[in-house]
């Protein structure tokens, strides 16, 4: 798939379909988020793998779909760094699009991960002193997944000052 194309097609899928997701397909996905863009090349992203079945039904508690994922992962982050929250972002963003290009589907899951972080790091055993920012579940999705309808570059695009609208 072309670059524009994953883009305007990636988006945020709740049901999955196991799959296999060979060791190349994975290396590929984790190699997006490590090549996504660092605040000082601090580079203080980690990430966990997780096949096992039993593993990812627990980490239903954290949102129920996950338990249809076939592997999940984690973005685990050292907050030593300045930039740790961004660099998590635009790497994450880079695995969801690698993700759509290699024909699987994900949703990145954050928001309900923050409440029961705790718990979570005790079952992949990610040390206090990191923080687990977010989980990709991955498989493929359950039907054809199109991506919610987005505001007109019109109405949110600007020419050199606020308000003055940008002429496509």
């Amino acid at each position: 798939m072309e670059l524009f194309e994953v883009i305007e097609k990636r988006a945020s899928v709740r049901e999955l379909v196991p799959v296999e997701i060979s060791d190349g397909d994975l290396s590929k996905i984790l190699n997006a988020g490590r090549h996504a863009p660092s605040g000082m090349n601090v580079q203080p992203l980690e990430y966990i793998v997780i096949r096992d079945k039993g593993t990812i039904r627990k980490l239903e508690k954290v949102q129920s779909f996950i338990g249809q994922a076939s592997v999940v992962i984690a973005v685990v982050a050292d907050q030593n760094s300045r930039f740790w929250l961004e660099d998590a972002a635009a790497a994450t963003e880079n695995m969801l699009l690698a993700i759509t290009a290699l024909g699987y589907a994900s949703c990145w899951v954050e928001g309900t991960l923050v409440r029961q972080e705790r718990w979570a790091k005790e079952l992949l055993g990610i040390p206090e002193e990191r923080r687990l920012i977010v989980l990709l579940p991955v498989g493929k999705p359950a039907d054809t997944p199109a991506q919610k309808e987005k505001k007109p570059l019109a109405d949110i695009a600007y020419s050199e000052r606020y308000g003055n609208r940008l002429q496509p």
